[in-house]
């Protein structure tokens, strides 16, 4: 890594100390989101409502100095709505393009599930591809581009669940839960004369944060981590429980994450427990369980807790390898 990596260094802990100022409690879930914002992923952030999810990247994206843009989605949410329209000037007899909130930085989609399929593909392929398509023209997306959904698990009247397919684009799927007694008391303390995230500021400007996106693809991986994640990504496809386990796509996004998860702890470089940490929020969301593994109460948690147990962690590089 270069020298910049460690000038840098210490910013990322004044984003999670912002972060720890808001978000009573939160720490896992504040480090999760820093995990994918570094590795160039996209978080799902599931849970009931009233918890904090919207203001978690509310204030991370406060941290930041970069473009904020908020999307709720709604049932009559339209693609152009999402994406933007090219819109005709008669003065100049030309469309002109009028960008939607997709071109921001960091993107918050609200709800995401009370949306159409139609318009949830629209935010979905920016995503994937870091560009969108509008009236045939292909629009390039912003650098750096992050998206957080949130979606309510509890009220699925007249919502549009996102199919396993679409949920494999999100590089991390994590829940926040309810706090503490003693967090909750110290969050009605801290918000008596007013809510804590107006005196947040930001700490880190958008060309840091691509320098940091950068030498985080530079943190070194080594031959027996990499086949440590394919064991564990394998024993998804074989698990008696599992109908569809995760494919490369998963095995990538979790080297992603391990690393981006290293370098915000100040290493360059990523050992298994790094992988272990991150397996549950990066794979849980990527499998399909049978029928019967859910009528005995087993999940995608579970069963990923079970691997991790049961996989062999490299202790030592073999050199025959």
């Amino acid at each position: 890594m270069t020298q910049q990596t460690f000038l840098y260094q210490p910013k990322i802990s004044d984003v999670l100390k912002n972060m720890r100022k808001v978000m009573i409690g939160k720490e896992e879930a504040a480090m999760l989101s820093l995990v994918a914002l570094l590795a160039k992923g996209h978080v799902l952030l599931e849970d009931v409502p009233g918890v904090g999810k919207t203001m978690l990247v509310k204030t991370l994206a406060k941290s930041l100095d970069c473009d904020f843009k908020r999307i709720q989605f709604t049932p009559d949410l339209l693609p152009s709505d999402v994406t933007g329209v090219s819109i005709y000037n008669p003065k100049s007899m030309e469309f002109e393009f009028r960008p939607g909130p997709i071109l921001g930085n960091i993107v918050l989609a609200d709800e995401i599930n009370r949306t159409s399929p139609k318009t949830q593909s629209s935010l979905l392929e920016g995503m994937e591809e870091t560009s969108i398509t509008v009236d045939g023209n292909t629009v390039p997306l912003s650098d750096p581009f992050f998206v957080m959904a949130t979606q309510n698990p509890i009220e699925y009247e007249g919502t549009y669940p996102l199919p396993e397919a679409q949920l494999d684009r999100f590089l991390i799927k994590m829940k926040m839960g309810y706090p503490t007694a003693k967090q909750e008391m110290e969050m009605l303390s801290r918000t008596s004369n007013g809510h804590p995230i107006e005196e947040i500021s930001a700490v880190l400007t958008r060309e840091e944060l691509v320098g940091l996106q950068k030498e985080v693809l530079e943190v070194y991986v080594d031959r027996t981590v990499n086949r440590y994640i394919i064991d564990l990504v394998t024993g998804t496809r074989t698990h008696d429980g599992v109908y569809l386990g995760v494919s490369p796509r998963g095995s990538m996004a979790l080297m992603k994450a391990a690393k981006a998860y290293a370098f915000i702890h100040d290493r360059d470089y990523v050992v298994p427990d790094d992988v272990q940490f991150m397996a549950p929020y990066v794979l849980s969301h990527r499998m399909i369980l049978t029928s019967e593994a859910r009528f005995e109460g087993q999940t995608a948690e579970s069963i990923i807790d079970s691997l991790l147990s049961s996989t062999s962690i490299p202790v030592k590089r073999n050199i025959s390898e």
